[in-house]
């Protein structure tokens, strides 16, 4: 039976939101958070930029060690040998990244005004093949073996995807060309665009049935919200997957963030195949979603990126679950079920935390010393062993100073349980290291 697979990228294109930004720690809490939630993999950024070496080797070291659960880790790259080079050098506790997604634009448009005369057709199939050969043997030497499947370990098979940038302005023909060269060159899964969100949920369902059928592999949704469908064409693009009998990959941001006017939200994609279309985790899902983890997950980074929820969010809005009209108020009252399709304890509890706390408080942070962090840590019941309190102090330092804001209790606790690992997101950084 065919399965829906949530990846997120949260970590690749949602960072890239203008005028935001997120530490490379909190891109460590954005895997966190993912894998307590359920989601198949994790597009984690960029391998090639020398910026995000420390933290990718951070991310497979703590992925190693259980941090993540079965979230596995990808890196994007441009449809460029030289680029899957350049992240394959990557390295972490004997092992490297063994899944990749590549990109390079498939229309006529970006053709003819992005390229301008230096990629044809041809070229930018023979690109892109030349890319993928060189992502099969980095996933191959880091221990994986080619697979589009989920089970199997932490970081699973090897997996490649490739990206049709545009590829919602890309014409069928081509497309189906481009997408047979992937698959052919040992590709998973191909990655459809909707690059300049202009999507519609009746096109792009009858495009993935299509192109999914012909290609006999998985094509996987990527869309933007420009016109304010990105989760609907999401949404109707996996079920087109489905009538094709391939299954369905969805790429995803936290809270909907992304370039322009956003990506498809994780949650509202997770509540519209639960609550619109009856398909859970015990149906098509293929990856047991956790929802518990859905309301801190959605409010930690409304706080880590500075970006408020608009009160009307679904799921994690401040008034999803408000009610104030007379009817609707006599109503909920009477039976929740009245005017709510769910109930708002199924996303789990709201965030607590210990540097939120009114009155009173010693906190724990860049400038603060050990007196005050282990009052904090032992409040929080957390217990750090006589030989790492010192790396545990150090990083909280340095994690407070990068994020620039009081550090969360999910993330003391992470920093506290996984010290060594995430020590070498500060290279050089660490006293004694």
């Amino acid at each position: 039976m065919p399965s829906i697979h949530f990846l997120d990228v949260t970590n690749r294109d949602g960072v890239q939101t203008a005028r935001t930004g997120l530490s490379k720690f909190g891109k460590v809490m954005v895997n966190f958070y993912l894998g307590r939630l359920g989601v198949a993999q994790s597009e984690i950024g960029f391998p090639f930029l020398f910026h995000e070496v420390p933290y990718v080797r951070a991310c497979l070291a703590l992925a190693e060690a259980g941090a993540f659960g079965s979230l596995r880790l990808s890196g994007w790259c441009r449809a460029v040998p030289a680029d899957v080079e350049a992240a394959v050098s990557v390295r972490a506790a004997g092992t490297g990244l063994r899944h990749y997604n590549l990109s390079i634009s498939t229309s006529d448009q970006m053709i003819a005004h992005k390229f301008r005369g230096k990629l044809d057709r041809t070229a930018i199939i023979k690109e892109m093949t030349a890319a993928v050969a060189v992502a099969r043997e980095a996933a191959r030497r880091a221990g994986g073996t080619q697979g589009a499947g989920c089970a199997g370990g932490a970081q699973g098979a090897g997996s490649i995807g490739v990206n049709a940038e545009d590829g919602s302005r890309t014409d069928d023909g081509y497309l189906l060309e481009f997408a047979l060269a992937a698959r052919d060159a040992g590709a998973s899964r191909v990655r459809y665009c909707d690059t300049t969100g202009g999507d519609s949920p009746g096109r792009i369902r009858e495009r993935f049935a299509k192109l999914a059928s012909a290609a006999g592999i998985p094509v996987e949704t990527h869309c933007h919200n420009d016109l304010g469908m990105a989760v609907a064409n999401s949404v109707s693009g996996a079920l087109g997957d489905l009538d094709a009998g391939q299954d369905a990959w969805i790429n995803t941001c936290v809270n909907g963030i992304g370039e322009r006017a956003g990506n498809a939200d994780l949650l509202s994609c997770i509540l519209a195949f639960r609550y619109g279309f009856g398909i859970s985790e015990t149906a098509a899902i293929g990856d047991p979603v956790d929802l518990s983890w859905a309301r801190r997950f959605g409010l930690w980074a409304a706080y880590a990126f500075g970006q408020p929820l608009p009160p009307a969010w679904p799921g994690v809005g401040r008034n999803a679950f408000a009610h104030e009209s007379g009817i609707h108020a006599d109503g909920a009252l009477k039976d929740r079920g009245n005017y709510e399709l769910y109930d708002d304890s199924v996303l789990g509890p709201f965030p607590s935390d210990w540097h939120a706390r009114a009155g009173r408080v010693v906190l724990t942070g860049e400038y603060g010393g050990k007196a005050g962090f282990r009052h904090v840590l032992d409040g929080l019941g957390v217990s750090v062993a006589a030989d790492e309190e010192n790396l545990v102090f150090s990083l909280v330092q340095l994690c407070a100073s990068a994020t620039g804001k009081p550090l969360t209790d999910d993330e003391l606790r992470l920093i506290a349980g996984y010290p060594r690992q995430l020590a070498l997101l500060f290279p050089g950084q660490v006293p004694g290291q």
